[in-house]
């Protein structure tokens, strides 16, 4: 079968080295077809060019709507070389080959990305034409090749100079998979989008497009057995840890990727003000805000400094000298951050060679409502994210939670939500204004084990850590723990089922306590709090965390 390029069609949105391009196809002897703009562009260059109008025998109508939509074109492409009868077809009627297309698609994504684009606007950022064309041609890669990225020009030309006029078929085939991948991402971003534009009851029922853009091969996958790989949604417009320019250090592991989303999702919810999030295994570890960005780290880190070895750590803001200089004899695996001042990239890159500097390439801020998805086997589960704090703010007890706690509590609910259930969160206030996470139990399969066997002997040791480096206030490490505890809040991410859990928070001395409500053991607990003098405020809000 003959495979030698005689004949080429151009004509794209992306001009990008197009001309260059066009021209080294030229050099080799092969006929240029084009429109529009594209083909105005070639003749700038002194190129030569049909019009594909003269190829066909047909204007362009609509405004361009209606060019390449035609037998001539679509019989040029998909004719098999070898087979005669279609050779046969083709000269009965007096039609030629094509045998490459360089197409590339109108901006559709970009176009709605854009604020305030209309809905008229969008819809003439379809495209028909081009996707007809690569879908012709790909589909006949047998004989055709077909190029959508202009990252390809260059490989595309030195293989037809090595082919004597021909490509080699691996080619045609990992271009042709290429331009199904495009064509596919930008169905999806149209299939989107028009789903957007439903009512609220049809958006939830409409079919669910995923499409993640070429994999980026990881080191291993959660363990070493494991394959992996890294793919991009197609647009983030809000800071994603996927989509964050790695700066410096080692290259990103599946499981980097986890804490780092982990890490960005959770001190998202401390947008505005001095925050840090430190994750291990996915669970804040050490969360809190401070006067400046160095306190906010340091408290973060008292919180759990045993866990917080081998982390990954992100903040609200960009990273400093007197931040970076906290890092000093601690290891982190990963630091997220909206940026890093020069110095104290300077200092992080010298003192550390596997750090890694991640820069977040969009405007941080708060969490906004989405959707997120998760895998099953066979099959996907589709959520809103979970942005909501609190609904409701209704204090059950005889003993009334102080308006003085509630910026405490919401902290706490902020961080609470962010651990896996069943999770319970101790935070404390160690300067004012200030709050830090203390203690956390998650991922039991009962809360309160989450409260007995994990947040309370946390928050112990790490207040006897801090009574250690510390002055002690002029009190005994007893004295200092038992006063700290007294003046925490905890918090829990769903109903208490029993009040256990509120005996097991007495007994260490816990007075205020904050959850969801909504058990039918309710009254039970509330008694429980008004036998031990509990303040116990009930948000209205579960945020479970499986």
């Amino acid at each position: 079968m003959e495979n030698r390029i005689r004949r080429a069609l151009v004509s794209v949105w992306d001009k990008t080295g197009v001309v260059e391009f066009a021209a080294g196809l030229a050099a080799q002897g092969i006929e240029l077809l084009s429109t529009g703009g594209t083909a105005t562009a070639l003749r700038a260059a002194g190129l030569t060019v049909r019009d594909v109008a003269d190829f066909t025998g047909f204007p362009e109508m609509f405004e361009g709507r209606v060019k390449t939509l035609h037998p001539k074109v679509h019989a040029g492409l998909l004719h098999r070389r070898d087979v005669p009868e279609d050779l046969e077809t083709l000269a009965a009627h007096g039609l030629e080959p094509i045998d490459l297309v360089c197409v590339n698609l109108y901006p559709f994504e970009a176009t709605v990305a854009q604020p305030g684009v209309t809905f008229a606007e969008a819809i003439e950022q379809i495209d028909i034409g081009g996707p007809t064309m690569l879908r012709s041609a790909a589909k006949n890669l047998a004989a055709v090749t077909v190029v959508c990225d202009p990252a390809d020009y260059g490989a595309v030309l030195a293989a037809i100079a090595a082919g004597q006029g021909a490509t080699a078929e691996p080619l045609r085939r990992r271009l042709a998979q290429k331009v199904f991948a495009r064509l596919a991402t930008y169905n999806a971003a149209i299939a989107e989008y028009l789903a957007d534009q439903l009512a609220e009851p049809e958006q939830a029922a409409r079919p669910l497009v995923i499409v993640g853009g070429p994999g980026q091969l990881l080191r291993y996958g959660e363990n070493p057995h494991q394959t992996a790989s890294l793919h991009l949604a197609p647009a983030c417009a809000e800071a994603s840890v996927a989509h964050a320019e790695v700066l410096h250090g080692k290259p990103m592991s599946h499981n980097n990727y986890l804490d780092g989303e982990a890490a960005l999702e959770s001190v998202k919810e401390l947008a505005g003000s001095p925050g840090v999030s430190i994750v291990k295994h996915a669970n804040p570890c050490g969360f809190a805000t401070g006067a400046t960005l160095a306190e906010a780290f340091e408290w973060a880190w008292a919180g759990d400094p045993v866990s917080s070895f081998g982390s990954v750590i992100a903040v609200t803001q960009p990273v400093d000298l007197a931040t970076a200089q906290c890092l000093k004899g601690r290891f982190v695996e990963a630091l997220i951050a909206p940026d890093f001042d020069p110095e104290a990239r300077a200092w992080l890159t010298t003192h550390s060679k596997t750090l890694r500097l991640l820069k977040l390439r969009a405007p941080f801020g708060p969490p906004q409502p989405g959707r997120v998805l998760r895998a099953l086997v066979g099959g996907w589960l589709l959520q809103d994210r979970d942005v909501i704090t609190e609904e409701s703010w209704h204090c059950p007890t005889s003993t009334l939670f102080p308006d003085e706690k509630k910026s405490l509590a919401l902290f706490g609910v902020k961080v609470c939500r962010h651990l896996k259930s069943n999770a319970i969160a101790l935070v404390r206030s160690p300067a004012p204004g200030q709050f830090q996470l203390l203690g956390m139990g998650a991922g039991q399969p009962n809360r309160v084990d989450a409260v007995r066997k994990l947040a309370l002997p946390k928050a112990r040791e790490n207040l006897e850590l801090q009574y250690q480096t510390g002055n002690g206030y002029g009190q005994s490490p007893v004295e200092f723990i038992a006063r700290q505890l007294a003046e925490c809040v905890l918090i829990s991410d769903a109903f208490f089922p029993f009040p256990d859990n509120i005996e097991a928070a007495a007994e260490a001395g816990i007075r205020y306590v904050v959850q969801p409500g909504g058990s039918r053991r309710d009254e039970e607990v509330v008694a429980a709090c008004d036998q031990f003098g509990i303040a116990m405020a009930f948000t209205g809000v579960r945020h479970f965390r499986h």
